[in-house]
Formats: structure tokens, C-alpha cells, sequence
């Protein structure tokens, strides 16, 4: 694939480290990356937001950010409330297509979850990936009520039409407990989806450079990784 949709069943769940771990292992392996963020939202003029981060942990990569406005709020609601453009799909799209040209790979990371507005008109980063024809990876917690949420953001996904490229957790904590478990074998069961990663609870605040070494073995074959699905699954018995 040359360009992944990554988006998650909320805000807050780790799709930025996520984003840059499958930066870098691209990078790793070589490969010319890009970042996409169509609307970063809560984040000053001066400030850094999800592009530099993923640029700080993978490494070298090309950064675009398309809109920022200053709360945190919902992409159209924040943009209205600032006064300032929206973003449109096409917008997203024609970006993404141009980076594609250039870069082995492209990861268009979203705001919030997949169904988020963009604009006045209800429009949302899941028609930016049907314009794109890309996968979408779904971010999801890893406790009490992923399940529910995967389920209807995989059920969303297919009445759309959109490829989905599996899910990864965004954060899996050192010492889970039996929710979390339970959760590795269901995930993939209530989604159709497989469980393609997991990235560990404060991989964020790793240096870069153990970041980098690091982060092929949270992703699977699928993202450029070397993660096992099954051998985490009996690592983690319910």
C-alpha cells in the first residue's frame, strides 16, 4: 500500500504513536514516509503538533499538516468557531495523492475517530478514504468497551465500502488485567478484522532512538513489522 489511513475508535488512544511506529519501520527498511494530518485541532500557532511528534520518534519524514485550529474540539466545529476553512476531503485526497508520488509510503492520520466532521456538510475522513481507495487501520484501547466501539466503527467501515487494513492497540498496559486479555481474542472476532499490533503503554515517552529499534516488533508482517498475532495472544492467556 502507498497510502494508510490510520484512525481509531476515539480520541486520545494512541493513533499518534501508532502512526509513528509504522513510520519507523518504514524508515527503517528504507522506505521514504510521509505524515498527513488533515486538521490538527488544540494546538497553538507555536506549538508542536502530531506531525513533529511523529517526525521526533520515527526520524527523518516529510510533515504536512492542512489546517490547525486552536481548540480542541471537532474538526467543523473547531473551524467554524475560529472563523477559518475547512478542510474537504478532495483537500485531503489531492494531498495525499501528491505525497504519494514522492514517498514510498503515506499515513494520513485523523482527528478523533473516523466519522469525525471535517465540514458543514457532515464530511469526514472516511471520504477521504474512499477518494484515496486506501485501507483504514483502526486504533483501539485495549480495556472495557473497545469492543463495542471496534465493532461499530468496523460495521460503519463496511457499509461504506472501505478496506480495512486491521487494528492495533494503541496502548497495552504492562499488567493487564482480565478485560484486556479477554479483549485480545475478541477484537478480532467482533471486528472481522485482524489484530495487526500492539504498542506498549508509554512507548511515546521512549527516546527516539530505542523508539525506532523498538517499533517493528509492536507491528506486524502487514506494517512492515515482525509482530506475531498468535504468539502475543498465548503471551497474555485469559
Amino acid at each position: 500500500m502507498s497510502v494508510l489511513v490510520v484512525s481509531g475508535t476515539g480520541t486520545e488512544i494512541g493513533k499518534t504513536v501508532v502512526t509513528s511506529a509504522i513510520a519507523a519501520a518504514a524508515l527503517a527498511a528504507g522506505r521514504s514516509v510521509a505524515v498527513l494530518k488533515p486538521a490538527q485541532t488544540g494546538v497553538a500557532p507555536d506549538e508542536a503538533g502530531d506531525v513533529a511528534e511523529a517526525a521526533r520518534l520515527a526520524g527523518r519524514l516529510t510533515g504536512l499538516e492542512l489546517a490547525r485550529y486552536p481548540e480542541p474540539l471537532a474538526p467543523d466545529t473547531a473551524a467554524r468557531r475560529a472563523g477559518l476553512p475547512y478542510v474537504s476531503p478532495e483537500d485531503v485526497a489531492e494531498a495525499a495523492g501528491k505525497l504519494a508520488a514522492e514517498h514510498d509510503l503515506v499515513l494520513v492520520e485523523g482527528a478523533g475517530g473516523l466519522f469525525v466532521r471535517f465540514d458543514g456538510a457532515g464530511r469526514t475522513l472516511a471520504d477521504a478514504a474512499r477518494l484515496l481507495d486506501a485501507p483504514v487501520l483502526v486504533v483501539v484501547p485495549a480495556g472495557l468497551g473497545t469492543l463495542n466501539s471496534a465493532f461499530m466503527t468496523s460495521e460503519a467501515m463496511a457499509s461504506r465500502g472501505l478496506a480495512h487494513a486491521g487494528l492495533v492497540i494503541g496502548s497495552w498496559p504492562d499488567a493487564p488485567g482480565l478485560a484486556e486479555r479477554c479483549n485480545l481474542a475478541d477484537l478480532p472476532t467482533v471486528s472481522r478484522a485482524p489484530l495487526v499490533g500492539a504498542v506498549p503503554e508509554g512507548a511515546g515517552r521512549l527516546e527516539p532512538a530505542g523508539f525506532r529499534a523498538a517499533a517493528p516488533g509492536w507491528l506486524a508482517p502487514e506494517l512492515g513489522g515482525t509482530w506475531d498475532a498468535g504468539r502475543f495472544l498465548a503471551s497474555w492467556p485469559a
